[in-house]
């Protein structure tokens, strides 16, 4: 499908198209595609060539985003799709997010499909999940404007590396947002994830004072982002910038994808950094795969 006008730029000069979609800003030649391999240059109209296509569907608790303070209790309708803007070596979803085959794995299914699956599962919301749903703006929009028709609350869970023209378009129609903010180190970022880590920052600011339930998930890896100073900066910025009462989730790593030589993280520095939070003034904070 054609992505909107407004979220890219044609160049009369090189015959790139520049992806605004997120906040990469991939300069696209004609037939190629960008970063996140979805969005594709044709002619000089950039296309997501992953409209309608997507990877899982299931309806899960709420709880499972995780988000622990929004419609509790309640199953969310969770589809995934293929792909993200990030690299991250340690990722827990790669089979879908860096490797894999869309042609041969992918569900396709239209908007109102997944609003119409959403309701007979009795669901209180849809949640864009498993990869980064910001890649899929176009269907990921008209699905949850559809979705919104029916009262349903739709939900982001997201790396919040977006665009300053898609977090404008997404706090439009997104009600919740779980970001995984990663680390508070840029180098960690962009070593790690191939990321600008002040680009997620400026976001969760931004998603904060436009209103929206915000819960933050910051997964601990040995060696990685483990340490004391590094814990405390993240609880400062999450009380200082954004509110004590935004829900904390520090979540244990697994060795995984490229990160095969890591081991599973030490119970005693997520509750060590359960306890900072406390200390720090964070209201609500949760520990995962522990």
């Amino acid at each position: 499908m054609l992505v909107s006008n407004d979220l890219f730029k044609k160049s009369s000069k090189t015959q790139k198209i520049r992806c605004e979609i997120c906040a990469n800003y991939c300069k696209i030649a004609d037939g190629n595609v960008g970063i996140c391999r979805q969005h594709k240059n044709i002619n000089g109209e950039l296309f997501d060539e992953s409209y309608g296509i997507v990877s899982s569907l299931s309806p899960d608790p709420v709880e499972k985003k995780p988000l622990n303070q929004f419609l509790p209790g309640t199953f969310t309708y969770s589809i995934g799709g293929f792909g993200c803007n990030m690299t991250c070596l340690h990722c827990q979803n790669y089979m879908i997010s860096q490797e894999y085959d869309k042609n041969s794995r992918g569900i396709k299914i239209t908007p109102e499909a997944i609003v119409e699956n959403a309701l007979n599962y009795n669901c209180k919301s849809i949640a864009w999940t498993y990869n980064e749903p910001t890649i899929h703006l176009p269907f990921s929009k008209k699905t949850s404007l559809l979705a919104r028709q029916k009262n349903l609350k739709v939900i982001y869970v997201s790396n919040g590396y977006y665009s300053d023209k898609s977090i404008e378009e997404v706090l439009t129609f997104v009600d919740a947002f779980n970001i995984d903010l990663k680390s508070m180190s840029s180098d960690f970022y962009k070593k790690v994830c191939g990321a600008d880590l002040d680009v997620v920052l400026d976001n969760l600011r931004r998603i904060y004072l436009e209103g929206k339930h915000l819960e933050i998930t910051n997964l601990i890896i040995n060696d990685y982002n483990d340490s004391i100073d590094e814990i405390t900066q993240l609880c400062d910025f999450v009380v200082g910038e954004l509110g004590p009462e935004v829900p904390l989730h520090f979540s244990r790593a697994f060795p995984y994808y490229k990160m095969n030589d890591i081991s599973p993280t030490r119970p005693e520095i997520l509750y060590k950094a359960k306890e900072i939070a406390q200390e720090k003034g964070i209201k609500n904070v949760y520990l995962g795969n522990i």
